[in-house]
């Protein structure tokens, strides 16, 4: 027998489709016809027998699956793992396979009763015996390739699938002599895909087209250069041919109402051991603790369905349920991951839902320094909108200066933190890195609230163009009128759209009425502000008739030469030049603000700030303190602004594009709202609506 190769099977005395565990099985109870798939089984044998040596082990009457024998467990040299399977209709299979591996002189080892792995059917050495791949995701757990890993001394790769239809390894999988693989790459995720392109080279890949996946053409038995499978295409059948591979084919049409074909039916029970290749595997798995209203707030499943999406697995190891209304729950999650890069990843996403480690964990600061002015350590910690704290000498302190896409610095002495832009790192700074010592903090809400109970809501995160904008509108004015009579603060970033709709004087009229403390915005939102102030156009427009005028088209430069030569905008509005408009109400009421300068500014306008990180630098000054920010038809400068700008704060948007809209509103902030409409409308309506208003929201004061 060619190398002396052995095999277990098991004959389908008692095979049938009893239940549905899988999507094959699905409209196929007791479908099989049990003399055709004996037939078949005993083709497959010999076809085997004639290669390999077949040893078989006894079926068991009302355990129908136990002809699959890849599932039985995995073996390397002396040693077997045996099977822990996931569905209770098959986990009473795992005794008589433990008593065959036993009886047959291997070392079983297994795995705890909670940790499912489906051995080989799950878990496929590399034909070179360099490495095994090991599958998780529908059957198998990826806390379970550390162990294996450890018994058997061997690496373990982790690949994750993500196609039901291919619920194990091994039907989407197969590793051949010469270090060579057969596969089907949409059955695994981006990660494992590029692990495979990684460690395969592109010559010895095989890919396999849909219609011979979905006939289990990976599912195949592997001795030496022969290949034995389920019926399939000729052209696969011939590019197996050219790189040395004999094809022998074999039906197995009721097996695979079950979701089974050749590999499935097989078990390799003599794997070699190679001397220089020792036990190592990338997974990393860490423990979480979240607390907070874990269900109502949908905290929980959003956790554990992005350890999952993201590649992970998770475990719950403890949950403690509030008893009361407003009380809180406690849960502790064990997180895995395929290697650390994925882990970091996760952990990051985990954290901005509120997750940290256990307190005993964690205690000295997890820094490390700046060695070169304006470049961060590689692994440092990227921030987000939501208030952060860092681990400082064992007390957790609050992050300073918090925005997005910047680096922590820690100061262990003086007991803080503050996020610093790229740029601004200098030598000696400490930088936080790495996910551990970090948590995000949440502002916990009362039951009313998170159902929905509120005086003023924004209607939750997200864009909406059915929604009636009257609607929207009144809802945002009732904010703002809050806001100004408390004494707070709102800040507008706009574009030139604002002024080419019509736009000019109901923003210039809400800054007169103190409802905008700030304005920010680019050098064209002021020149056609000015241009129709003094000239009555926008880009060469009559604002009035809607027609361009002759000439027109140099009115915006004639408006910035005059600027120009009174000095400053505040200038020409002292000397009478500007009478009007957005910018004459900005200097009239001392309402601040900054002109961010591009390559495309015609001028610019003397107050227009050219040096990019200047013009950051004072966006960033004016938006502390904001309650709310209104983004008007401006995607350039409202995304700047809205990395700027810590979670809490209310945003608004506002632009005819909805792909605009979606952009600027998708952060994660539960205070944003997206409108798709004509910017100039949008004004007009909201002018009207706080026009309406004739009382102050009424402050009241604590009794």
């Amino acid at each position: 027998m060619a190398d002396q190769i052995r095999i277990l099977m098991c004959a389908p005395d008692h095979y049938d489709v009893d239940y549905v565990i899988n999507p094959w099985m699905e409209g196929n109870i007791h479908k099989s016809a049990r003399d055709r798939a004996v037939e078949q089984w005993k083709q497959l044998y010999h076809a085997i027998k004639e290669r390999a040596i077949v040893e078989l082990v006894e079926p068991q009457k009302g355990w129908p699956d136990m002809v699959f024998t890849a599932n039985a467990g995995l073996v390397l040299g002396d040693n077997a793992i045996v099977s822990r399977f996931y569905h209770k209709e098959r986990q009473g299979e795992e005794p008589y396979f433990n008593e065959w591996f036993g009886n047959n002189g291997f070392n079983v080892f297994e795995l705890p009763k909670d940790l499912p792995f489906e051995g080989a059917g799950d878990a496929l050495f590399d034909r070179e015996g360099r490495w095994l791949w090991a599958g998780y995701g529908f059957r198998s757990e990826l806390d379970s390739h550390p162990y294996i890993a450890q018994w058997l001394d061997t690496e373990v790769l982790s690949l994750r699938l993500i196609d039901d239809r291919f619920y194990h390894l091994d039907t989407c999988f197969c590793p051949l002599t010469g270090g060579y693989l057969l596969y089907y790459p949409p059955a695994f995720d981006a990660y494992s895909n590029r692990l495979i392109e990684l460690r395969i080279p592109a010559e010895k890949r095989i890919i396999v087209e849909e219609p011979d996946a979905v006939k289990f053409a990976c599912n195949a038995v592997n001795i030496n250069h022969t290949i034995i499978m389920n019926q399939i295409s000729d052209s696969l059948k011939q590019r197996l041919n050219e790189v040395g591979f004999e094809v022998v084919q074999t039906p197995l049409s009721e097996f695979l109402k079950a979701g089974g074909a050749a590999k499935c039916l097989t078990l390799r029970v003599n794997e070699p051991v190679l001397e220089d290749v020792h036990a190592k595997t990338p997974v990393e798995s860490r423990t979480i603790q979240l607390t907070g209203h874990l269900l109502d707030a949908g905290i929980m499943n959003k956790a554990l369905d992005m350890v999952v999406e993201n590649g992970g697995s998770f475990k719950v190891l403890n949950f403690e349920l509030g008893l009361e209304r407003q009380s809180t729950s406690a849960a502790q999650v064990r997180v895995s991951a395929p290697d650390h890069d994925v882990m970091e990843e996760i952990m990051t996403q985990l954290i901005d839902l509120g997750a940290v480690a256990p307190p005993q964990e964690v205690c000295d600061i997890n820094t490390e320094t700046v060695t070169k002015t304006g470049v961060a350590p590689d692994d440092f910690y990227v921030s987000t909108i939501y208030p952060t704290e860092v681990r400082v000498n064992c007390e957790w302190v609050k992050v300073q200066n918090q925005r997005m896409d910047a680096a922590i610095v820690a100061d262990p002495q003086n007991m803080t933190a503050e996020c610093k832009l790229l740029r601004d790192l200098q030598v000696g700074d400490h930088v936080m890195v790495g996910v551990d010592g970090i948590r995000t903090v949440r502002q916990s809400e009362d039951r009313d609230q998170r159902n929905g109970k509120k005086e003023f809501t924004f209607m939750g995160s997200g864009v909406s163009s059915e929604r009636r904008v009257e609607l929207l509108v009144e809802q945002i004015a009732w904010e703002m009128r809050q806001v100004r009579d408390q004494g707070g603060k709102v800040v507008v970033t706009a574009g030139p759209v604002v002024i080419h709709t019509g736009g000019a004087q109901h923003l210039a009229k809400l800054i007169r009425e103190g409802y905008i403390h700030a304005l920010l915005g680019g050098n064209a939102i002021a020149v056609h502000d000015i241009e129709q102030a003094m000239m009555g156009t926008s880009l060469g427009v009559d604002m009035q008739r809607g027609i361009p005028v002759s000439g027109g088209h140099r009115h915006h430069l004639k408006v910035i030469n005059t600027v120009r030569r009174y000095g400053s905008i505040a200038q020409a509005v002292e000397q009478g030049a500007i009478a009007k408009g957005v910018m004459y109400e900005c200097v009239n009421n001392n309402v601040p603000f900054v002109l961010a300068g591009s390559i495309r500014d015609d001028g610019p306008l003397p107050d227009t700030e050219m040096d990019l990180l200047k013009a950051q630098s004072r966006y960033a000054e004016l938006i502390q303190g904001t309650d709310m920010i209104l983004m008007l038809s401006t995607m350039l400068h409202s995304i700047g602004v809205g990395n700027m700008t810590p979670a809490g704060v209310k945003m608004v948007c506002v632009d005819i594009n909805p792909a605009v809209v979606t952009k600027l509103s998708d952060r994660g902030s539960v205070e944003s709202v997206g409108i798709v409409t004509d910017v100039g409308l949008f004004l007009s309506l909201l002018v009207q609506q706080l026009d309406k208003l004739t009382h102050p929201y009424p402050v009241v004061s604590a009794v």
